[in-house]
Order: structure tokens, then C-alpha cells, then sequence
């Protein structure tokens, strides 16, 4: 049984969904928005909103973070100019949107974007 296990594995070891995490998380924020899986989307949801809470305040600590967590120094930037825009919003920066399933495989899409 699987109770109280939430975490989705993709049937990756964990240093594999790390990496595929960070990249959906890079490429969010540098795209604005990305067609992925509905699984995926929704996993990378509540880290890029706690990236966007950390870059609401632009201290050094938090900047270090957001470099650490999405690998470049100007896709931090990025993103932090992006958390400019959420100063009035306490939280829900990120949507949604469900898509037909997929072509190949039948694996059900969704559109994720700031909001």
C-alpha cells in the first residue's frame, strides 16, 4: 500500500528526477510557459511557486538559492524580475491547463504558465 507516499518517482532514480525536475523548473521559468505531462506539470508546480516566494525578497541568501535550485545565475534573474510582478499575490503564480492526451502513447498533457 501506498499510503502517505506521495512523491512521483517517473520511474527515475532520484538523482534522474532531480535533473528532470530542474530542467522543467529552468525551462518554465525561462519560457514562461511549457508543454509537458499532466504528472510532471504538477509535480514542478510547488517548487517553482516556493522559488517565486523565495524571489518576492532579493536578498543574497535567496538569490544563492535560486542559482543553487535552477542552475544559473541568469535564470535566477530571470526569475526574480518574473516574482516582481507577484509582490500583491500570496501564492498561486502558476495555471494548469489540461490537454488532450498525447499522440504517441495516450499520456495525458497539460500547459503550465504563470499566471
Amino acid at each position: 500500500m501506498r499510503h502517505g507516499n506521495n512523491v512521483r518517482k517517473f520511474g527515475r532514480p532520484t538523482n534522474q528526477r532531480s535533473a528532470l525536475l530542474k530542467s522543467l523548473a529552468r525551462s518554465l521559468v525561462i519560457k514562461g510557459k511549457i508543454k509537458t505531462t499532466e504528472a510532471r506539470a504538477k509535480e514542478i508546480r510547488p517548487l517553482v511557486e516556493k522559488m517565486i516566494t523565495r524571489g518576492k525578497v532579493a536578498s543574497v541568501a535567496n538569490r544563492r538559492m535560486l542559482i543553487s535550485a535552477l542552475g544559473d545565475a541568469s535564470t535566477a534573474t530571470k526569475l526574480i524580475k518574473t516574482a516582481e510582478n507577484y509582490t500583491e499575490r500570496n501564492g498561486g503564480y502558476l495555471r494548469i491547463t489540461k490537454m488532450g492526451p498525447r499522440k504517441g502513447d495516450g499520456a495525458a498533457m497539460a500547459v503550465i504558465e504563470f499566471v
